[in-house]
């Protein structure tokens, strides 16, 4: 059923697609690749949270600049990974 619920978001994005369940929740990401195109794929996790983002934040590179101060490390460069890190 999540499947049949995200391909229903193919105009969301083309180039790529993921999924996430766990027990009752679930979410579906279609992609339209603008930034990390190698390895900003959704649904991201941290072992802890997982996010789904739909848009782009602008000022990301400065938000990670003041993460990685306070010793955040990263996977990617993903402005959907300074999110998660934020929360």
């Amino acid at each position: 059923m999540l499947k049949a619920m995200g391909d229903l978001l193919h105009h969301r994005g083309p180039d790529d697609e993921g999924a996430f369940l766990d027990g009752p929740v679930g979410f579906y990401h279609k992609r339209l690749s603008i930034i990390d195109i190698n390895s900003g794929r959704q649904p991201m996790s941290d072992g802890e949270y997982t996010i789904v983002f739909n848009g782009e934040i602008y000022n990301y590179i400065e938000l990670r600049q003041e993460l990685v101060q306070k010793g955040h490390r990263f996977r990617t460069h993903s402005d959907t990974e300074v999110i998660l890190k934020m929360y």
